[in-house]
């Protein structure tokens, strides 16, 4: 077409427009007289006669497909020659490679993934996903864990890689609570970030707080256990799991993972990039407690006031949008009653309460002397415990020993374990010297029990003879 404007729109002869498109003259004299015959329609390609047919039996053309979707997949030339043998064995036309390949190619994406990726890989690519989301803040919250790419130093100055759990508010994406930690997921960790989610932050910057109604969660261990069961009965929270191998309805507080991920984390000391098989780009320097409010800075100054990308909305704005008032507990206490580790029930003694090797004290305590009652503790700092009478708060005994410092659970653990190795240690080597001290090779070394003089002179006399084996006497009796 683009020969055939130059020489009728702009006067351009036929054979130097010929020569510019790189056809021959006589090709280009056919299409001037098609076009002066039947207009442009006439240029177009005529499809073939025999286009969509096949000269293939449906049997050859089935047998083809069978073979492609095998598990594991076949190649196209092993599918051609079993083809080909067994065309030759039932007198079908054999079929090319070509034709092979274009069978083979033909057949659907999604029944190709089926059969070989499995129904999970088809699941995530090919099934309709429904997008759902809350109408209203606190609504309902999504909950997750994720272990960060960053290594940070822990109590020892070892480095190590911290967990996260966030608790994200599914209307506004606004990160409801979050706690960092180091070990495994557990129903501890959870309980810590939904006592912060819950309750009023000490930060005026940060106000997403409430009870929500629906609380959605994976299966992991931490989230369907029977604790965190009992706080959504006692909160009136209504638990909902995913269903088990789909994580696509959690995509939000995964997509805040990811948030985290590429902004925040590249900037840390330690961060760990995709590819350097868990190996940091550069030397750890950050405490836990570093990297807390670290990420808090982040959720609050930036995460928070910038405009989501789905929502168009930043996600503190849209959570206070309406001036709606939020459900709350009645109290502190209670919503502590509910979430934090319950220890064993401990005995009031005249000295106060003993918990963990320490010993708590309270003026409250002088009328509950040996009454049993329920100790309450935040395991990140063993300075203060709460004590529960009858499931009723009662009172906060402090340490007096750590009353002017913070000690956590694990340094406490840790502390305990190193004692106890140092004096394993002092009693194996005490054992040791003993063991060789005490053996020779005559024997066993003798008491050293003051001798008496007719012990002396017994000894005196064993040194001047060879040592004999004792004789054995006879027994005597009274008659004899």
């Amino acid at each position: 077409m683009t020969v055939l404007r130059l020489h009728l729109e702009h006067g351009v002869p036929l054979t130097r427009a010929a020569a510019a498109g790189g056809v021959s003259v006589r090709t280009a004299r056919r299409w001037l007289a098609a076009y002066r015959t039947g207009g442009p329609a006439a240029l177009a390609r005529r499809p073939r006669a025999d286009r969509g047919t096949r000269t293939l039996p449906n049997e050859c053309v089935e047998l083809i497909e069978g073979l492609a979707l095998r598990r594991p997949q076949p190649s196209t030339a092993h599918i051609h020659r079993t083809v080909t043998t067994i065309a030759d064995q039932r007198g079908w036309p054999a079929p090319s490679y070509e034709t092979v390949r274009t069978i083979v190619g033909g057949l659907d994406p999604g029944l190709s993934t089926l059969a070989h990726q499995g129904a999970a890989a088809y699941r995530d690519r090919f099934e309709l996903v429904y997008r759902h989301e809350a109408a209203r803040p606190n609504e309902v919250w999504q909950a997750d864990h994720t272990e960060l790419d960053l290594m940070i130093l822990d109590a020892a100055g070892t480095p190590v890689r911290p967990w996260l759990t966030t608790i994200l508010d599914d209307r506004s994406r606004a990160v409801a609570g979050y706690t960092v930690f180091l070990g495994d997921p557990s129903t501890l960790q959870t309980s810590l970030a939904l006592r912060q989610a819950i309750w009023r932050k000490t930060d005026p910057r940060w106000a997403v707080c409430g009870l929500p109604d629906v609380l959605y969660s994976d299966h992991g261990a931490d989230f369907t256990s029977t604790h965190l069961d009992q706080v959504c009965a006692d909160t009136r929270i209504r638990l909902v799991h995913s269903t088990p191998g789909v994580p696509q309805g959690r995509g939000k507080v995964e997509r805040l993972f990811g948030t985290l991920t590429t902004e925040l984390l590249p900037t840390l000391p330690g961060h760990i990039p995709h590819g350097t098989h868990g190996k940091p780009v550069t030397a750890p320097t950050l405490t836990l407690a570093e990297l807390d409010a670290a990420i808090g800075e982040f959720i609050v100054d930036t995460y928070h006031r910038r405009a989501h990308s789905e929502t168009g909305v930043p996600p503190q704005q849209r959570w206070l949008a309406g001036g709606w008032l939020p459900r709350m507990p009645d109290s502190l206490e209670q919503l502590d009653l509910l979430l934090l580790t319950v220890a064993r029930p401990r005995v009031v003694h005249r000295d106060g309460i003993h918990c963990h090797g320490l010993r708590y004290l309270d003026l409250t305590l002088s009328a509950y002397v040996g009454e049993r009652v329920t100790v309450r503790y935040d395991p990140r700092d063993l300075a203060e415990v709460r004590i529960y009478y009858r499931d009723q708060f009662l009172c906060r005994a402090v340490c007096t020993e750590l009353s002017d410092a913070t000690i956590s659970l694990k340094d406490l653990q840790r502390a305990r374990t190193q004692r106890r190795r140092e004096l394993r240690g002092t009693l194996t080597s005490r054992r040791s010297l003993a063991d060789a001290l005490t053996t020779t090779g005559a024997g066993p070394i003798p008491d050293t029990a003051p001798l008496t003089p007719r012990d002396r002179g017994a000894a005196d006399s064993d040194q001047d003879s060879p040592p004999q084996r004792p004789r054995r006497r006879l027994k005597t009796y009274r008659e004899d």
